[in-house]
This record gives C-alpha cells, structure tokens and sequence, in this order.
C-alpha cells in the first residue's frame, strides 16, 4: 500500500461506538459511501437505556450519535433527529433520534434498513450497521470471579475485567461481517476501551473476520484518561494484547496516537504519534489532524 493515499482506497471501516466513532466517521466524510461504520449496540445507559428497559431491542444510542455528527447540512430533519427533550415529564431526557429509530424498530423494519431511511432522510452517505441486530449487553467476569451485567456496571468496575462476554450469544449483522471481508483499511477506535470497542470484537463471526482480512488494521488512541477505573490502567501495549487475545490472531498493522501517549512495549507495529487534539476540546481528535496522520500511516505501511 505504500503511497496509495485514503482517497485511493474502495472500501474503508471503522469499529467502534459513540463518539470516537462519530469523530473518525466524520474526519474521513469525504471518503461517501466508501466509508462503513459498525457500530456498537450494547449501550444500557441514558435515555438508550430506558428506551431497552421499557421497550427492548438493540441500542440506538451509538449509532445515533454517529448519525449526529455526520450531517453536514443541518435541516429541520436533522433538527428533529437530534431533539432532546426536556422538563420533568416522561418524555424528558430522551433523544428524539431513539424514539424515531425505536419506533422503526416495532414497525417490524430490519434496524440496518431503519438506519438507511435515516441516513436517507439526514443526507448522509458514509453507511452505518450495527454489530448485531439481536439485542445483546455486555457481561464481565471480575477477579473474585463474580458476573458484572451491562455497559454502565463494567465502567464502574476499579480493576481491568478477568473476561468479557456478550449475553446472550448473539451474531453479527450479516453486512457487517461482509465489510470487514471486503475492507481495505479497517480502524478501531478511540473510544471507551471495554465498553466501546471490545463489544464487536467479542462477537466470534466478527472475531473470524478480522483473522481471515487482508485488509490493513489501524487502531487509534484515546486522547484523554478513561472515564473508567479499569480502563484508565491499561497501556497501549495492554489494549493492543486484549484486542488480539479476542480477536484470536495479531493483526493490527499501525497505531494512530497523541504525542503523551506511552508506546513502550509495542513493538513490531508502525507507531504515528502526532499532535491530534481538537482545539476546543483537549480529549477529542481534530477531524484534519486525524485525517493527515491516517493517511501518514497508510502511506508508510508496504
């Protein structure tokens, strides 16, 4: 791949979920509908959470979020999408995107066809799956060997997980597995290491795709301290050993990272560390910076 640029690529894919996704989706924008995204669906949190307690079904949460930040031209659809809303009612704290996607979701329409008439409706052309259209949550076995059940849980835990696992055992979205197998460049991250980025990876077709690409595979850091205990202890050789422990073979070629980030130990694996903050806030990637060190990543990597 040496001096082939992101524009030279056909089909790129990036992992992940909530913010970091949004942000990597919206640097690389002008990549259309070369670029996918799957998106993490194991969210219990927030007004997501109350919508699987009260109604079920998948996550929407992260792909909303993803949607929000890929709209460039702001509409009164986009407007609606992202309405919260307010006051002391029972509608208040929720996203009305949720409501629209969840009540696709009762009208019996496949959530990877729900999000395609959003993107529709909202102008967006990069594509968005879910990691599974089976509603599932994140479990982690801690060390005295106790089960810790859902995504707010796990971030609270103070040490890093013993295991993690998807309950119940669910399969990857059928498109999903077939990005990865027609990617050129796959990126993982950044975002919130357990609960963001581990998810898609726990899913075996998923794990089984990711060993079998020849696709180049980029992970890109985190900028600030996790939020979680657990997570905010690992290194990036540690996160790098978890993913591919799961995964079940090393196959992350390049790490995209900030210049205090701490690369000791990684070894064998092209390193790009550059200035990435976004001016306005420190923990989040300039969507140009981000940009300009994926493509001195791509150019370097034979």
């Amino acid at each position: 791949m040496r001096n082939r640029t992101l524009a030279d690529l056909d089909r790129v894919v990036a992992i992940g979920g909530g913010h970091g996704l949004g942000r990597v989706m919206s640097a690389l924008s002008p990549l259309g509908s070369r670029l996918t995204g799957i998106v993490t669906t194991t969210d219990n949190g927030g007004s997501t959470g109350r919508i699987r307690r009260d109604e079920g079904g998948i996550a929407w949460g992260d792909m909303r979020n993803c949607l929000n930040q890929l709209i460039t031209e702001p509409s009164v659809a986009s407007a609606m999408f992202e309405y919260r809303f307010a006051g002391n009612g029972e509608l208040a704290g929720h996203n009305l995107g949720n409501l629209m996607l969840k009540a696709l979701d009762h009208l019996s329409v496949r959530p990877i066809e729900a999000i395609n008439l959003i993107r529709n409706l909202l102008k967006v052309d990069a594509f968005l799956i879910p990691m599974s259209e089976q509603p599932v949550d994140l479990e982690a076995i801690d060390e005295e060997g106790q089960r810790v059940h859902g995504e707010t849980e796990i971030d609270r835990m103070c040490r890093p997980p013993r295991e993690l696992r998807l309950s119940p055992a669910v399969t990857a979205t059928r498109e999903a597995v077939e990005a990865i197998a027609e990617a050129d460049l796959i990126l993982i991250g950044p975002g919130s290491f357990y609960t963001s980025l581990m998810p898609v990876l726990l899913l075996p077709d998923m794990a089984q795709a990711l060993r079998r690409t020849p696709a180049t595979m980029v992970f890109i850091g985190n900028l600030g301290k996790e939020l979680s205990p657990a997570a905010a202890q690992l290194t990036l050789a540690n996160k790098l050993a978890i993913m591919e422990e799961y995964i079940g073979k090393k196959v992350i070629d390049a790490v995209v990272v900030g210049p205090g980030t701490d690369t000791h130990n990684v070894t064998d694996r092209l390193i790009i560390q550059e200035p990435l903050e976004a001016a306005d806030i420190r923990y989040r990637h300039d969507r140009q910076l981000l940009h300009i060190a994926l493509e001195h990543a791509i150019q370097s990597i034979v």
